[in-house]
């Protein structure tokens, strides 16, 4: 079993028992030390209270359990950042209210405002541009969060077009 499988299983219940996702566990080498990475989301997302709380727990685990062995590590937690690919369906969930920017498996790109998402079937409502779509995500290839800076027109101000092209 490779260190971070052994680290993803110790610290899995960690993360779940402070009601927050475990998203990846990374191990990198610098010198003699290695850099073990967890990132942690939350519904609510994770502030910076919630992820020393997170870095005590899974740290205190993580030597209690000697997981490293007698190797020098670090331990770093973070949140996902703000432009992080869509991949499961509570990310969908999450994202709900931001732009997306979206690649379908047919070529074609789009940047819309993801309004719902529904977990049971998969289907995430968008606005692009005014028009309302509602689209699988299984015809969705990638799908990234977008930053938003300075958001100057509201979607509730956009016009809707008809839905011309709703074929999948």
């Amino acid at each position: 079993m490779s260190a971070v499988s052994r680290v993803t299983e110790l610290i899995e219940p960690v993360v779940r028992s402070l009601d927050l996702d475990l998203e990846d566990v990374r191990i990198s080498t610098v010198g003699r030390r290695s850099i073990v990475k967890v990132v942690v989301d939350g519904d609510d997302g994770v502030n910076l209270d919630r992820m020393a709380d997170v870095s005590r727990a899974v740290g205190d685990a993580m030597d209690a359990a000697a997981v490293m062995g007698d190797a020098d590590w670090s331990l770093e937690v973070t949140s996902p950042g703000v432009e992080r690919p869509l991949t499961l369906p509570r990310h969908w969930r999450r994202a709900v209210g931001r732009m997306v920017k979206v690649h379908f498996v047919d070529g074609r790109e789009d940047l819309g405002r993801l309004l719902e998402f529904d977990e049971g079937s998969g289907d995430a409502q968008f606005n692009f541009k005014g028009a309302m779509r509602t689209r699988n995500i299984d015809t969705i290839a990638k799908a990234i969060v977008q930053v938003e800076f300075n958001r100057t027109v509201r979607d509730e101000d956009l016009e809707p077009i008809a839905d011309e092209d709703d074929e999948e």
